[in-house]
């Protein structure tokens, strides 16, 4: 790694400012001025002549690129290098250019499709566009974006892992996808110039090395230049997209939710941030870096980046889920400073399938890129006496309410969890209030759908 040189080693900020890589433009205006405010109460007149240009010439850095971390925002919203691999079938396949990986350029393997692709609408129609981004062991799935294209979008689902999947399958009767095609990692082929494997070394013990041997710097990035491939295409309406992942998938979607504002949605499955924190399975990978561990939280987790998410977001995940525990995922929920809400299932199962299957996401992403009914909005729970009410609105009228609790103490993806019917009023719902043992709770609110959301979770 690059050692400081020796005479900024003892400035504050110096080193940081001008010579880390990355950080020169990563800084806001506001920063770059307090920094340089304080190099300039330490230096003689000369120094302070050259402070005071320096900013000038890092504003005029500013106005041109935004990076924030290791992502130049600028450069990924331009449009990548593409060619199409294949136009026969429903499902289209693509590669688009990325960062580079060990030295190389990278090349990303996409499935798309949209009602044109399916022969359910003329060429020259527009249609609102999303990005599909798989988990861990996952990989692009072409049965994914057939149902966004039913759904009336153009979907772009990529591989992450610097793979391919095999060919879309498709039923001989009904033309249908055949589910689970790509479940198997070992059908996947490895592209010649793909970027690192979604692996555990090249996810965490990077962090030590270069930022472009880093999975998580790929796959933030791949995910962008996806979006901005999928606004320049044609059928395509710029102006209405949305993204969706599941597990490490989720995690991605709410950094870059975070990171690209021209989503008008984002729905994170499972995946969260403070993943270094309670009972998260990855947090040993991350304990065991050692020095380098708050270097990979900074980097790196999405706790770092939700706080300035503007874009709304639902977060779906369930109560028992062991790679994204309840309450990182309630804290991460509560970073969030735009428009959010939530959807907790009980003991909701973890994997792409059915990770994809609840309707509301589709409803969350309808509502803001095709008009679609909002989804219910639930106010906070308060306890009177002994009952919890909830206030809420819905422009589709509630059929079903519950309360939802455990009292089980021990890793939380082994607790039994207990529902109790809420009564539904006209502006709230209303329950018994929480047993007093109970130390996890929340009140869920199901429509005429039976689209479901939920209120944030309150641990006691």
């Amino acid at each position: 790694m690059k050692q400081e040189p020796d005479n900024v080693a003892k400035k504050p900020g110096f080193y940081q400012f001008f010579t880390r890589s990355h950080s020169a433009i990563a800084l806001l205006p506001s920063q770059c001025f307090l920094v340089g405010m304080n190099l300039h109460s330490n230096l003689r007149p000369t120094g302070k002549f050259l402070v005071i240009h320096g900013l000038l010439f890092c504003s005029l850095i500013l106005a041109a690129a935004e990076q924030v971390g290791p992502w130049r925002m600028d450069e990924l919203r331009k449009t990548p290098a593409m060619h199409w691999v294949s136009r026969e079938g429903p499902v289209h396949s693509l590669l688009y250019t990325s960062e580079t990986y060990q030295e190389n350029p990278t090349e990303v393997f996409a499935f798309f499709a949209s009602p044109v692709t399916l022969g359910e609408a003329k060429p020259g129609a527009k249609f609102p566009g999303v990005v599909l981004v798989h988990g861990g062991g996952g990989t692009a799935f072409a049965e994914w974006t057939w149902l966004w294209a039913k759904r009336g979008y153009a979907a772009i689902a990529m591989d992450l892992g610097g793979s391919r999947p095999i060919d879309p399958v498709y039923d001989p009767k009904t033309g249908v996808p055949v589910p689970y095609q790509a479940s198997n990692p070992a059908t996947f082929t490895r592209l010649p110039n793909g970027g690192p494997p979604q692996e555990h070394p090249q996810k965490f013990d990077s962090i030590s090395g270069p930022v472009s041997d880093h999975w998580p710097f790929h796959a933030v990035a791949s995910v962008i230049r996806a979006h901005s491939l999928l606004r320049g295409i044609s059928e395509v309406d710029a102006s209405r997209t949305a993204l969706t992942g599941i597990s490490w998938g989720g995690f991605t979607t709410c950094i870059v939710a975070s990171l690209d504002d021209r989503f008008k949605a984002a729905v994170p499955v499972y995946g969260c941030g403070f993943l270094h924190e309670g009972e998260s399975v990855q947090r040993p990978c991350i304990d065991k870096l050692g020095d380098m561990r708050q270097t990979w939280i900074d980097a790196y987790d999405p706790s770092a980046f939700l706080g300035r998410c503007r874009v709304p977001i639902l977060f779906a995940n369930g109560t028992s889920d062991v790679h994204y525990p309840l309450d990182s995922y309630q804290k991460s929920f509560d970073l969030v400073p735009g428009t959010k809400q939530m959807r907790i299932q009980v003991s909701m199962p973890h994997g792409h399938n059915v990770g994809w299957e609840p309707e509301e996401i589709g409803l969350f992403i309808d509502t803001y890129c095709r008009s679609g009914k909002q989804l219910a909005v639930p106010g906070e729970p308060v306890i009177t006496g002994e009952q919890v009410r909830v206030s809420y609105t819905a422009r589709v009228p509630l059929t079903e309410a519950a309360l939802h609790f455990t009292s089980d103490t021990g890793p939380r993806s082994k607790r039994t969890w207990k529902s109790i019917p809420a009564g539904i009023h006209e502006q709230s719902i209303t329950a018994p209030k929480p047993p007093q043992n109970a130390n996890t709770w929340y009140l869920s609110l199901t429509d005429e759908r039976g689209a479901m959301v939920t209120t944030a979770v309150q641990f006691q």
